[in-house]
């Protein structure tokens, strides 16, 4: 049986096509750069060096600045694929669940949060993999980015008041951060929730004919 799920769903069978092809345009590059750099992120609260937090700031930064990159190329210049479509939500999940975690694990963002939003990321995930099993990419659509907009926003917020606090810039941080784990957070948590359901109703049509 063929599902008829909208002009949104390609083929799965183009990626690996692409990946052939000439799926390593500069888009993509860039979006498998960020896998590297978020390697490099954690690597910096792994590690005990003076400065770390102001490091990871900027590695985060840079990722960020690829994730914008990527997309606004592949539009304007056509590179849009399969490949891409299917990598560039990964990797942005892969980015953003490894900061959630890295501040978690030193006490900087409540463990709920985490599970809330890890666990929305492993749903739609797991969407997209059923999907696929189907033979059809399902891109992230413009909620999602949003989404994933608020959270990187989130996550700089919080890496800033670490570098802050690296440089003895104190004076005003303990209200930040309150500010942050009872401001930011929340709204963080009701978008990642809605924006998942939101993705689910609309591909709902996937589950259905399961």
């Amino acid at each position: 049986m063929v599902l008829q799920t909208g002009a949104r769903h390609r083929s799965v069978a183009g990626v690996f096509h692409e990946t052939a092809a000439f799926a390593m345009n500069l888009p993509n590059r860039l979006t498998i750069s960020r896998l590297w750099l978020t390697a490099g992120f954690v690597c910096c609260f792994s590690v005990a060096i003076p400065g770390r937090f102001t490091v990871a700031l900027a590695v985060f930064l840079v990722a960020t600045a690829t994730d914008y990159l990527d997309g606004v190329i592949a539009r304007r210049r056509g590179l849009i694929t399969d490949f891409g479509k299917l990598m560039d939500p990964l990797a942005d999940k892969i980015l953003t669940a490894s900061a959630f975690i890295s501040l978690c694990a030193i006490g900087r963002f409540p463990a709920w949060a985490v599970i809330v939003i890890i666990s929305r990321e492993f749903l739609i995930t797991g969407l997209r993999s059923l999907a696929a099993s189907k033979g059809i990419v399902v891109p992230a659509d413009k909620l999602g980015k949003h989404k994933t907009a608020w959270q990187m926003i989130t996550i700089i917020y919080f890496l800033l008041l670490l570098a802050i606090g690296e440089w003895d810039f104190r004076i005003w941080t303990t209200l930040a951060w309150e500010l942050g784990t009872y401001g930011l957070v929340p709204v963080t948590v009701i978008l990642t929730v809605y924006s998942g359901a939101a993705y689910l109703a609309k591909n709902r049509a996937l589950i259905d004919t399961d």
